[in-house]
């Protein structure tokens, strides 16, 4: 294991965003992010905002805030609340210049433990050193071809998934079938019934015209009238 020591460039203090845009409290955050003992060779570690307030002495709203400010306004860092990783974004233009197999090999035993690998496409956007930056890249393609094998299992799954449904649906259709035929039966059967309930024969319907004459001629002798009238 390599010593733990991080360098900080004297043209630190030059740097257009510290000088102009950072406060006070800023450049002291900025240090120890830089600097603290969870620091890594890789520029991604993790830590928690618990351990930076007790570290630095602020509250965890305080530590909070900071974080909101580098993250969105100054955007040097990214954080991952889930992994409790952080990335530095210029930590390879800064820190990143010898290649030798101590520092490569550090440097893949520690892209090995990375969660988040989006961040390490983060810092590999700064990394100059030909060799350093093909090392983080070969971590990214792995993270592609793993990502395309994940994709490519769903899809076996989902033809096995579609064949089944596609046997609960002939199931489902078969049942609708016979359902919807005896349905059916029920409806022509009360179709039936009701035309036969409302069919007269001839001489049912005699019988109702007669009783129909019969009524209109009570009527009409009721209210004095005296009509003669077709039986």
């Amino acid at each position: 294991m390599m010593a733990k020591y991080r360098m900080v460039r004297t043209d630190f203090w030059f740097n257009p965003i510290v000088l102009e845009e950072m406060t006070p409290e800023d450049r002291y955050f900025y240090l120890y992010l830089l600097t603290n003992p969870q620091t890594t060779q890789i520029g991604i570690y993790k830590i928690t905002k618990k351990r930076m307030a007790f570290d630095l002495g602020y509250s965890i709203e305080t530590v909070h805030s900071l974080m909101e400010r580098f993250i969105e306004h100054h955007k040097l860092i990214r954080y991952n609340p889930e992994t409790r990783e952080l990335a530095i974004k210029y930590w390879g233009k800064d820190n990143l210049h010898k290649a030798g197999k101590p520092v490569m090999d550090c440097i893949f035993s520690e892209l090995k433990e990375v969660e988040d690998s989006t961040l390490i496409y983060y810092v590999l956007e700064s990394i100059q050193r030909e060799e350093i930056r093909s090392l983080y890249e070969s971590f990214c393609k792995q993270d592609e071809m793993t990502f395309v094998n994940e994709v490519s299992d769903p899809d076996e799954n989902d033809t096995y998934i579609d064949e089944e449904y596609e046997a609960i649906d002939d199931t489902f259709t078969h049942c609708y079938t016979i359902g919807g035929q005896k349905e059916k039966e029920k409806e022509n059967k009360k179709e039936k019934q009701k035309q036969k309930a409302l069919h007269l024969t001839p001489h049912t319907a005699n019988n109702q015209k007669t009783d129909d004459v019969k009524e209109k001629k009570e009527h009409l002798n009721r209210f004095g009238y005296s009509c003669k009238m077709d039986p």
